[in-house]
């Protein structure tokens, strides 16, 4: 799997731009799901947990802390398993994936980490930004949503003004 120009078009050049994608969660379009290859977990957020309506029973327990970037901890509300695709018909994958709840302000509904990227065999590129993994009917891909990186990435920084 590789990246080409081709992958680039129509990407506003050039960019800094988060790697934002939409993904199909328990059935459901869900946007505003960040790609992050620094991450060692998979994260829903607990206002996303809510609006795909998910039943709280569903919720196991998980008594580690994550540690923020800031090195703030967070102790999650508990661990859910997920039906995810990631691509389309007729080249996208379904997995079982499991995500920590975490009740934290975001901009962002998911993170996907390294866990999922690896299930997916995946390949990432911010510069396209696409992520493409094997299917049985070829390479799959998802691209990038710009404007709902950059609007996330502006409502992030808001948040934080606001907290300073």
């Amino acid at each position: 799997m590789s990246f080409n120009e081709e992958d680039a078009r129509g990407v506003k050049q050039p960019h800094n731009d988060l790697l934002v994608i939409i993904l199909t969660i328990e059935g459901l379009n869900t946007k505003r799901i960040l790609v992050d290859n620094g991450s060692s977990a998979d994260i829903i957020y607990h206002p996303a947990f809510q609006q795909l309506k998910l039943d709280p029973g569903r919720l196991r327990s998980f008594d580690s802390p994550l540690v923020s970037f800031s090195g703030d901890r967070v102790y999650p509300k508990g661990i859910v398993t997920l039906t995810v695709t990631v691509g389309t018909y007729p080249r996208q994958v379904t997995h079982q994936l499991d995500f920590l709840v975490v009740d934290y302000p975001s901009s962002y509904n998911m993170i996907i980490g390294r866990p999922t990227l690896n299930r997916w065999k995946s390949t990432t590129s911010t510069y396209c930004p696409k992520v493409k993994f094997p299917t049985e009917n070829g390479v799959g891909k998802v691209k990038g949503d710009q404007v709902l990186a950059r609007e996330c990435y502006q409502a992030m920084l808001a948040a934080k003004e606001n907290h300073t």
